[in-house]
C-alpha cells in the first residue's frame, strides 16, 4: 500500500522550516521569487549559488530576521519568531566583540537570551570546549586567526542547543584545514541528542548556504541550487 500523501499545510507542520511561494522584494529588485521547499526534520540540507543568488536571503527569512514581501515562511509549524527558542542563525559576519575574550563574548550573548526569558542557554565554557576552543584563554578576540573567531561564532550559536541550526557561508574567509575542522565540528553537532518536544524525541536539522560546494558536500543530504532568487535544482544524497 502506498504510503499516504502529505498535504502542503500537514507538510509544513511537520518539517522543520517551509517555504510557501515566497517572494522578497527591494523596491522594484527581486531578491526571492516565488520560492517553495520544505526542509524535513533531522536532515542536513546545503543551499549553493554565487553571490546574488538569494541564498542569505532565504535564511534571514526561515530565521525571522527578515519579512516575506509574499508568501509564508513556517519553524516547527508556526511563524518563526514563535520557535526562535528553538533556532540559532549563525551569520558570515562573526557578530562578536573583538576586545572581549571568547567567554566573555558567550556570556554576554548568554546573558542577553536570560533577559528575553529563554531558559535554553547552556554552558559557555562548554561551547567552546565543543568547538575545539580553551574556555581560558585571556586574549581578546582581536588577537584570533580567522579560524579560532569562526569556531567562537559557531559556539556563540551552540550554546543554545539549537534544534535548527542556520549557517551563512560558514566557511568563508577559513583555509583548508579550519574549513574542514568546521565541517568535523558540524557532522558531530548532527549526533548531539535532542530533548523530546511533547513527547516526541527531536533531531537536529542543518541549513547551510555556501558557494563552496566542495567543503559541504559532506554534510549535505540534499543540496538546492539558487540562481536569480530560486531554486533551479534540487539533489539528494545517495
Amino acid at each position: 500500500m502506498p504510503a499516504p500523501t502529505l498535504t502542503r499545510a500537514e507538510a509544513a507542520a511537520t518539517a522543520a522550516a517551509s517555504i510557501d511561494s515566497v517572494s522578497k522584494l527591494y523596491g522594484t529588485f527581486a531578491a526571492l521569487r516565488n520560492v517553495t521547499t520544505t526542509f524535513a526534520a533531522g536532515t542536513s540540507t546545503v543551499i549553493l549559488g554565487e553571490n546574488g543568488a538569494g541564498k542569505s536571503t532565504l535564511l534571514r527569512v526561515i530565521a525571522g530576521l527578515i519579512t516575506p514581501t509574499r508568501g509564508t515562511a513556517t519553524v516547527f509549524g508556526e511563524r518563526p519568531h514563535l520557535q526562535r527558542r528553538r533556532m540559532a542563525y549563525m551569520s558570515h559576519a562573526p557578530m562578536l566583540y573583538d576586545e572581549l575574550t571568547a567567554m566573555e563574548n558567550l556570556n554576554y550573548f548568554a546573558s542577553l537570551h536570560r533577559e528575553e526569558g529563554c531558559a535554553c542557554v547552556g554552558s559557555p565554557e562548554m561551547a567552546l570546549r565543543a568547538v575545539g576552543l580553551d574556555p581560558t584563554l585571556t586574549r581578546p578576540l582581536g588577537q584570533y586567526s580567522q579560524g579560532m573567531r569562526q569556531r567562537t561564532s559557531l559556539a556563540r550559536v551552540l550554546q543554545t542547543d539549537p534544534e535548527l541550526l542556520l549557517l551563512d557561508e560558514p566557511f568563508s574567509n577559513l583555509d583548508i584545514g579550519s574549513a574542514n575542522h568546521m565541517v568535523d565540528l558540524l557532522a558531530d553537532f548532527r549526533t548531539w541528542p535532542v530533548a523530546p518536544v511533547n513527547g516526541i524525541a527531536g533531531s537536529r536539522t542543518l541549513i547551510i548556504t555556501t558557494h563552496q560546494a566542495h567543503l559541504a558536500k559532506p554534510l549535505a543530504d540534499n543540496t538546492l541550487h539558487m540562481r536569480g532568487g530560486q531554486i533551479v535544482e534540487v539533489e539528494t544524497a545517495g
